[in-house]
This record gives structure tokens, C-alpha cells and sequence, in this order.
């Protein structure tokens, strides 16, 4: 049967005009994307990205939350059969203080001490599509550096 995954992400932007990026080795598999994952059966949209925050950043929590971007083409989802992915991007900010450690490089983790994530903010303008891993994610990035002058 066919279904649709659902997943949420914050688009965090500092001062700088650097985006928050998360680097993730889950299911084999190196990634590079924005913060945020899969909305939970009964759970609304901002409150999926608020626990999200909370679950991947050491209880961050977010505020200032708006709507950004819902996708509007079909994406079909890479890690399920027979599925359709629907993400959906928020901007956001995080509430003082900073519970989480951000890193100065990518993918600045031991997965054989069992850690598999690390966040680092990089400036909108350098970012390029490749160095995303998602399809949708690379389209949202392309959004992002026209909607900041970037």
C-alpha cells in the first residue's frame, strides 16, 4: 500500500547569515542536512519540529517559529517502499543558552564511540547544492539563497 512520509525541518540562521546543518551517519549512510525528522502519528507540525530540536540537540529548544517552504513536487521517500515524502521548512530560532555543541567541522564524530551527529553552521552564500545530501533539501537550499540575497 502506497503512504506518505511526513518530515520537519528548522532552517536556523544566525546573525551571520549562516544556516545550521546537521551531519548524520544513520543506516549506513553519511548525510548532510538541515536539523529536524520525521513527524510522529498524532503529533502536530511545530510541535514534531520542536520535539525534533529537543531529541537531536540535547533538549534545544526553538522559538520564532514561521513557515518557510512545503514541498510542492513529488519526492519519493529513498528509505521506504512505495512511498511519497512530504517535508515541510521552518525558519527558527534558538532559545538562549545554546544546550548543544556546535562543531567546527563536518561530520566531527567517533561512530565507533556510537556518536552519529555533529552540527556546524555554514554561510548561505558558500553552500553549494552538492554539499547537501536530499533532493528536497538541495531545492530548499537554492530558495534560501534567494530569499537572503545570497
Amino acid at each position: 500500500m502506497a503512504q506518505f512520509i511526513i518530515r520537519v525541518y528548522g532552517l536556523v540562521i544566525n546573525d551571520k547569515k549562516e544556516i545550521l546543518l546537521s551531519d548524520e551517519f544513520v543506516l549506513n549512510t553519511r548525510m548532510t542536512k538541515f536539523p529536524g525528522g520525521g513527524l510522529e502519528f498524532g503529533e502536530g507540525l511545530i510541535d514534531g519540529l520542536k520535539r525534533e530540536f529537543e531529541e537531536e540537540c540535547n533538549g534545544q529548544q526553538i522559538e520564532n517559529v514561521r513557515h518557510f517552504y512545503t514541498t510542492d513536487f513529488y519526492q519519493k521517500a529513498l528509505f521506504y517502499e512505495n512511498a511519497q515524502l512530504l517535508s515541510i521548512y521552518y525558519l527558527a530560532d534558538l532559545k538562549q543558552p545554546l544546550k548543544f555543541k556546535i562543531s567546527e567541522k563536518a561530520f566531527d564524530f567517533k561512530i565507533d564511540a556510537g556518536e552519529t551527529q555533529s552540527f556546524r553552521w555554514e554561510k548561505i552564500k558558500d553552500l553549494k547544492a552538492d554539499d547537501i545530501t536530499f533532493p528536497i533539501d538541495k531545492f530548499v537550499l537554492q530558495k534560501l539563497k534567494a530569499t537572503f540575497n545570497e
